[in-house]
């Protein structure tokens, strides 16, 4: 059996992209699908729909309304609500997507984790958004909503040139966030 770097950057695509999909749910499925159609990326047998017109037109009329609404009060936290079923699917569906080389049952089974993954980042963005309403009564909304847009992108964009660069800065994020949640110990004199 020979070590195929492949399948470690599609890996790393894989789950830069699902946790993409915590913050906004068809933004990442437009850009996968882009990504295939530009020929920027090559996509998963059975995946190619993702690049076909009418899923391109679905995705970005779907990301124009998320982004959109994201950044409208009680909005947000309708699409939050819908989120907690939708963003774990998209999840499923771009990480398998860019799973090229990956043969069946992995290709399903990381998927299902990078859908696990892309609910805890949701969590995490949802309790963000509740705290944000309660001290601002919703005021910082829209600037939260449009630094998610833009690290979305980001990563995204990293997903796709530089994959183990964006899963690097994943795994960062996720480090410093642990590490800010961890209770602190009572200082001693």
């Amino acid at each position: 059996m020979t070590f195929d770097p492949m399948l470690v950057l599609a890996l790393a695509s894989g789950l830069v992209v699902s946790a993409a999909c915590g913050l906004r749910a068809f933004l990442p499925l437009l850009v996968v699908g882009l990504a295939g159609r530009l020929g920027w990326i090559e996509l998963k047998d059975g995946m190619h729909w993702l690049e076909t017109t009418p899923a391109l037109v679905c995705f970005g009329a779907a990301t124009v309304i998320e982004i959109a609404g994201d950044k409208i009060p009680i909005v947000d936290h309708v699409l939050d609500t819908i989120g907690t079923v939708v963003r774990p699917v998209a999840a499923w569906i771009a990480g398998i997507a860019v799973l090229t080389h990956w043969g069946a049952p992995w290709a399903q089974i990381a998927g299902v984790v990078f859908g696990g993954g892309a609910l805890a980042v949701h969590a995490l963005k949802a309790k963000t958004r509740l705290g944000s309403t309660a001290l601002t009564l919703g005021h910082a909304n829209p600037a939260i909503s449009s630094a998610e847009d833009a690290t979305t992108l980001g990563l995204l964009a990293l997903a796709i040139l530089a994959p183990l660069i964006a899963l690097a800065i994943v795994i960062g994020l996720v480090v410093v966030l642990v590490r800010r949640r961890r209770p602190r110990a009572p200082a001693t004199a």
